[in-house]
């Protein structure tokens, strides 16, 4: 068995990892007899797998220390606000609320800067760089008006003028 993770570094500092609940964490092991001492010990075990009423503790220097000012100035509004509604809903929901709420914003966000940039940002030959933004030809079926009528780009420089022959400068 190898010690090592897949970034190369040991996850146990070079120890051999073993499980510290013994042979007893499989549910046959304990069936087929447990001796006094292995039954106090497992007793002890369970107890200790018991979370203390005050936990988990939040420990405000963690959070500083886990996360960059910037992260934590972005964060701010949502995590105010939701410190708020915490009494109301539960930890567990105002954290799911809370998550969901930024994951929303970002993606209206997101949204709304593609359109605004895809609006505003036509292909002209104005723009030197960006995204070029190119609309189909109207399709012409038969039957139409327009099916057979002839093209109305007649000069080599009508194809990739991209409005500069009708600019008024």
């Amino acid at each position: 068995m190898s010690l090592k993770s897949a970034n190369g570094q040991s996850d146990s500092g070079g120890v051999k990892v073993f499980s510290i609940e013994g042979r007893l964490y499989r549910e046959r092991e304990r069936l087929q007899g447990m001796t006094e001492q292995e039954r106090a010990w497992r007793c002890k075990w369970v107890r200790d797998q018991r979370l203390a009423p005050d936990e988990p503790k939040e420990v405000p220097e963690l959070y500083k220390e886990l996360r960059n000012p910037f992260r934590r100035a972005y964060r701010l509004p949502l995590d105010l606000l939701f410190e708020q509604l915490k009494p109301y809903l539960g930890c567990e929901t105002a954290a799911f609320a809370r998550a969901a709420t930024g994951k929303f914003l970002m993606g209206c966000a997101a949204i709304y800067c593609t359109a605004y940039y895809f609006k505003y940002n036509g292909n002209d030959w104005t723009k030197k760089g960006g995204w070029r933004v190119i609309t189909s030809r109207k399709r012409y079926v038969e039957g139409d008006v327009e099916y057979l009528a002839p093209p109305q780009r007649v000069v080599g420089a009508d194809y990739a003028s991209s409005g500069f022959k009708n600019s008024p400068i």
